[in-house]
């Protein structure tokens, strides 16, 4: 079995796969190895084992967890139960291992916390697309990831139902208000922006209040609108001031308490950093089944 038949096709590097496992392993392992297993397990003791998830959620990370494995022992047989992005219930098996049983002992950890976090982080965002059904609101993620993890965190978004905002300063422009500060006002930061801008990179501007919208509104200058902080009531007023000649982003303490009243509002986007730094990870376990 290919680690391709865990993941939805194209989602994910797998150079970035295998950079994550080698960090978490070579953290995890050390100088000397997994000196328990070596010292109690006879070289070439054969295990069959069973990766689990022990609550319901949605699954991501399963590609890491073959990786992990076959990167301690390229033999072991795995046999996919699941895939990435799907919704599984309770004790639901999730993939079945034979083979070396130090490789299965040594790698475990590692495994099991790259599938946990990003299984929690796709459930929770499954929770975030499951409150905004029916409105035209597309839950995103920001830059508030853990470091070194973040394409990973945002494929667990992906794995979720959601969608990816940018992956770093590299990728788009997005013009804050310390942006708007030193560049002497809205319209001096817009055209700026837009006489270096490729005709490939968007445009976002940050803006907190609706005479700030009005004006970015006036230069016809960026592509996206950022809400930063807006209640629900000047949300609703900035929809109406926009009329579609923008697409209108909303963000700062969006959380699952908040996110159906964000989403009534009509806003296109809702993007928020809790998804990925504060989702609680799914609880997952690997168990002998000699």
């Amino acid at each position: 079995m290919t680690t391709s038949l865990l993941y939805p096709e194209g989602f994910l590097s797998p150079l970035e796969i295998d950079a994550a496992v080698e960090r978490a392993l070579a953290e995890d392992l050390g100088r000397a190895g997994d000196v328990t297993s070596i010292a109690t397990i006879p070289a070439d003791t054969q295990a069959r084992a069973i990766v689990v998830a022990r609550k319901a959620g949605v699954i991501a990370g399963l590609p890491l967890v073959a990786a992990a494995l076959r990167r301690l022992s390229p033999d072991i047989a795995i046999t996919a139960k699941a895939r990435d992005g799907d919704s599984v219930a309770t004790r639901t098996e999730l993939m079945a291992i034979a083979g070396d049983a130090r490789a299965v002992l040594s790698a475990e950890r590692a495994a099991l916390n790259l599938l946990g976090h990003l299984s929690g982080i796709a459930t929770a965002t499954a929770e975030f697309v499951r409150l905004t059904k029916g409105t035209k609101t597309r839950i995103c993620c920001t830059r508030k990831t853990t470091p070194g993890l973040r394409s990973l965190e945002k494929y667990a978004v992906r794995c979720g139902g959601g969608f990816n905002h940018r992956f770093g300063l590299d990728d788009a422009m997005l013009i804050k208000d310390n942006h708007i500060a030193v560049a002497g006002g809205v319209r001096a930061v817009l055209e700026r922006a837009r006489a270096s801008a490729g005709h490939l990179v968007k445009i976002e501007i940050e803006v907190d209040t609706l005479d700030q919208l009005k004006q970015v509104l006036e230069t016809g200058l960026a592509d996206v609108v950022l809400l930063d902080n807006m209640d629900v009531a000047a949300m609703r007023a900035a929809v109406t001031m926009t009329a579609g000649r923008a697409v209108l982003e909303a963000s700062g303490g969006i959380t699952l308490d908040t996110i159906a009243a964000v989403a009534a509002t009509g806003v296109d986007y809702a993007s928020s950093g809790w998804i990925t730094h504060s989702a609680p990870s799914l609880d997952v376990a690997l168990d002998i089944a000699m």
